[in-house]
């Protein structure tokens, strides 16, 4: 009986073993029937296990060896949103053509030239091979799948139209990375005006203005108070630069884990982030796109609307308006319509109320929420062009004034002195 117990229990571990096992890459180089040389690389068992697979396929080979490791950590490579995108959209495809899950998955793995984003697919597919759905081994990756993600998954199984679902998923991933890197962009160009000017004024203070100083002490004469000013601030510069800079480090590394760790602080940077005036509205439109589009997916992929919106509180990139949307599911989970409870926040617009209201109404709630996000992507993408366009000459008059004063505050006592000549 004890002998019984223990086979079973070997049995019982075997598949667990197996999910743990990735099998080694191989180069390979060989020549087909007519004599042409050949060369690709391919995961395998064994390498007899490879050249018997290639002599299959009518290649003769004559190199197979592993695959060496990058030196540099190209394995330490992490995984992106891109990446998810891009598998959403290759498996949602491979699929809806009629091609296995399995063997969708063994194509995909050997595409990735992400060594981590291969090692979690071919994972994926020996979950899948060992029994579990495409669901519960997307679960056990929940840094790389988030739950929205896992939840549209799971209701296409359900529903049987898991292609179809995927499909969805696949089209929301590039659709929200797209209106990501919009945001980005609304951000970056800011920062960088900041950034540009401040290192701009670094350099002339530290580099030039000490060469001018060394001049004007042979003058004689008092120097104007602008000049005296900005030699006072060169001075301050070189001799505390390393204070500055550490100040500025930690003011730095110190908001980064405030935001982080703090939902408060975050919050208030997310208002406050609201309240801007040309980002708080790109913002605003952001964030209105993002829950439209992820409650028009959750909604047609036959998500119960109050668990929907569980999930979309999440999903909307700032915690203003996660805290509306869990305060409209609160109350649709008592009787309320969405639009009703929409309306209560005074956080979305009139517009996007009424869309939701005939929506509801029309029995067509998901197809409105599309022609929402749809126009609130448009408006975030052109509200972004228009602020590229205004900051590029912002950018150079900045960067004008501040050398020209600088310039300006240089060449004064040198007018100085040629006034009294």
């Amino acid at each position: 009986m004890a002998v019984t117990k223990n086979a079973a229990r070997r049995a019982a571990a075997k598949p667990a073993v197996r999910r743990a096992d990735v099998m080694p890459t191989f180069i390979w180089v060989g020549n087909d029937k007519r004599g042409m040389k050949m060369k690709g690389e391919q995961q395998a068992k064994t390498a007899n296990a490879l050249r018997a697979e290639l002599r299959k396929q009518g290649i003769t080979p004559t190199v197979v060896k592993p695959k060496p490791k990058d030196i540099f950590g190209g394995a330490g490579k992490r995984i992106t949103p891109k990446d998810i995108a891009v598998f959403s959209r290759q498996i949602a495809t491979m699929l809806k053509s009629g091609v296995p899950i399995v063997t969708s998955m063994e194509i995909i793995a050997g595409g990735q030239k992400n060594p981590k984003m291969r090692d979690l697919v071919n994972t994926i597919r020996t979950d899948i091979e060992s029994g579990s759905s495409l669901s519960e081994s997307l679960t056990k990756h929940p840094v790389q799948f988030d739950e929205l993600y896992r939840n549209l998954v799971k209701a296409g199984e359900s529903a049987g139209v898991l292609d179809t679902v995927l499909d969805t998923v696949a089209t929301y991933k590039e659709n929200i990375e797209t209106l990501k890197g919009k945001i980005k962009k609304a951000m970056f160009y800011p920062a960088m005006v900041v950034a540009v000017a401040l290192l701009v004024s670094a350099i002339l203070l530290v580099f030039v203005v000490p060469q001018f100083e060394d001049v004007f002490k042979n003058f004689g004469a008092e120097l104007p108070a602008f000049t005296q000013m900005v030699i006072n601030l060169s001075k301050f510069m070189v001799k505390w630069w390393w204070a500055i800079g550490g100040f500025v480090a930690a003011i730095v590394v110190g908001f980064i884990m405030a935001k982080k760790r703090s939902p408060a602080v975050q919050h208030f940077l997310d208002r406050l982030v609201l309240k801007l005036p040309v980002i708080g509205k790109i913002m605003h439109e952001a964030a209105l796109a993002r829950f439209s589009r992820t409650l028009a997916v959750t909604f047609a992929a036959g998500v119960p609307l109050v668990e929907a919106l569980e999930t979309v509180a999440g999903a909307t990139g700032n915690t203003v308006y996660e805290h509306a949307v869990k305060r409209i599911r609160d109350d649709v989970a008592v009787g309320y319509q969405v639009n009703v409870a929409m309306k209560q926040t005074q956080l979305f617009p009139h517009m996007v109320v009424q869309m939701t209201a005939i929506g509801e109404e029309a029995g067509a709630l998901d197809t409105m929420l599309y022609k929402v996000a749809e126009f609130y992507e448009m408006e975030v993408n052109n509200a972004v062009d228009a602020l590229a366009s205004l900051l590029e000459p912002l950018i150079v008059v900045m960067l004008g004034v501040i050398v020209g004063s600088m310039v300006v505050a240089m060449y004064l006592p040198i007018f100085k002195l040629a006034a009294v000549v």
